[in-house]
């Protein structure tokens, strides 16, 4: 059995894919077998960091910044396809690239319907008091993520880094 039947990648989802990584070149990562499933790991390329995860429907690259507030995702939680965000418990859900839960901030979600502020179960919402920075709240997007391709040759995981 080789290593490319051992890991599976999995596809991204249509119209996903992070500007410029379609035709990038692929860099090595790690072994493809290093990282087990329900694992995640943050791999930085020059000012690019990414977010390796092994899901329940495969290894993902996406870039390691929560689409609300640019938390780094790696410090959340993984499970199965779900990426919980550290910063204000967004989660995504990485077989769709979709928010399946949004930040407790609220705001807009990545079609433009807005959610109010939350609060995680036993705890009050934060007050969200009139003025500038509640607008911007109002205002943020919570967008998609993003995908780079990966693949494995030679036994290592590579994913495609788009450069300049």
């Amino acid at each position: 059995m080789t290593v490319e039947s051992e890991v599976r990648i999995a596809s991204i989802p249509r119209g996903l894919t992070a500007i410029g990584a379609g035709s990038a070149p692929f860099e090595p990562v790690f072994a493809a077998t290093e990282l087990a499933q329900g694992e995640m790991r943050r791999v930085t390329f020059g000012d690019l960091d990414l977010l390796v995860a092994n899901t329940s429907i495969g290894m993902v690259a996406i870039d390691d910044r929560c689409p609300h507030m640019s938390a780094p995702l790696s410090l959340g939680e993984l499970d199965g396809c779900l990426v919980a965000c550290p910063l204000h418990s967004g989660q995504f859900d990485l077989s769709t690239g979709n928010p399946t839960r949004m930040p407790t901030t609220g705001g807009l979600d990545a079609d433009g319907n807005y959610h109010p502020v939350w609060a995680p179960e036993g705890r009050e919402p934060k007050p969200d008091p009139p003025g500038v920075k509640a607008e911007a709240r109002r205002l943020t997007r919570v967008r998609r993520v993003r995908y780079y391709p990966l693949r494995i040759r030679d036994g290592l995981l590579e994913v495609a880094v788009p450069r300049g």
